[in-house]
């Protein structure tokens, strides 16, 4: 008895399927980025920090040193001296209070309100809703130098100047906060759970706790960190409310800083970069939730 093999079959697919064949085996597969791709991804980190390293270094130099050309490009010996020296003269103890404070407060109350209120522009029906959303969107073209004037003349008439309260209350509502909750709730809370949810029963105050909450936690995560960092670097409006000797913000303060005839550079990088290094920790504890959920709300989006 002979057996007799049968030689393999040629492939007779055409050419562009079996490319589309191999496209597709390798879809799955890890891509590995080129030396291009990191000679990029390097010069933008470079970019990116170089403020940050130049403060450092301007902040351990002394004033003379920073005015003579060329510049330094490397750490001196009196960092720590101007750093203690713009701590005590800028009362930046009291500073960093009153900041965490009003960005802390400031960044609860828009999340909660944004939440809420996108939550109701997303998925509740009821008359002029689309109208009421433009409107919210369009003070977002509207230049927030404009509103200086009637919010100096209403905070004089309160007598709130030199008072938290001054800058608190302007910013407990955010139109790009309605905007970006609204956009994150279309998508990331279906229909349907909202509608088994009243079939159960359950109150509209019922709903956002136990459904909108929990299902917009990313994105009131990415919100209030964006308005936390928003508010910690606010310069204008406290500088015109509030005084560097009795309610200072962290940029206030730093603004007094270095003045005189020759303004001490030094000085004034000492308190920046102090001021500076509170949103770097926060960043370094929380950076892996905020992009995250900035990841998250991109995909479902």
């Amino acid at each position: 008895m002979t057996t007799t093999l049968t030689p393999p079959r040629k492939s007779t697919a055409p050419p562009k399927a079996r490319t589309r064949g191999l496209r597709a085996a390798r879809a799955g597969g890890t891509l590995h980025a080129g030396p291009i791709a990191y000679i990029v991804l390097a010069l933008f980190t470079i970019g990116s920090l170089f403020p940050l390293v130049w403060t450092a270094i301007a902040a351990s130099r002394d004033n003379q040193r920073l005015a003579q050309t060329p510049p330094p490009l490397w750490f001196g010996s009196n960092l720590f001296d101007n750093l203690e020296l713009a701590w005590t003269d800028a009362n930046l103890g009291e500073a960093f209070l009153n900041t965490t404070f009003v960005a802390g407060v400031s960044a609860a109350t828009i999340v909660f309100l944004s939440t809420i209120a996108g939550f109701a522009f997303a998925k509740l029906r009821f008359k002029g809703r689309n109208a009421m959303m433009l409107i919210v969107v369009g003070t977002m073209m509207i230049p927030p130098q404009l509103s200086v004037i009637p919010l100096y003349m209403m905070v004089a008439k309160l007598n709130w100047s030199d008072q938290l309260q001054a800058v608190i209350l302007p910013s407990i509502v955010s139109a790009f906060g309605v905007f970006f909750m609204r956009q994150y709730l279309l998508q990331a809370l279906p229909d349907e759970v909202i509608e088994a949810a009243r079939v159960d029963g359950a109150s509209s105050w019922r709903v956002v706790w136990h459904i909108v909450f929990p299902a917009a936690r990313p994105a009131m995560a990415v919100l209030g960190m964006l308005t936390f960092v928003q508010t910690w670097n606010d310069f204008l409006w406290p500088f015109l409310v509030l005084s560097q000797t009795g309610n200072p913000t962290v940029q206030v303060a730093v603004a007094g800083l270095g003045r005189g005839y020759t303004p001490d550079q030094s000085l004034i990088m000492a308190g920046a970069l102090l001021g500076t290094l509170p949103l770097l920790l926060v960043f370094a504890i929380f950076g892996k939730q905020i992009v995250g959920g900035i990841m998250q709300g991109a995909v479902k989006g």
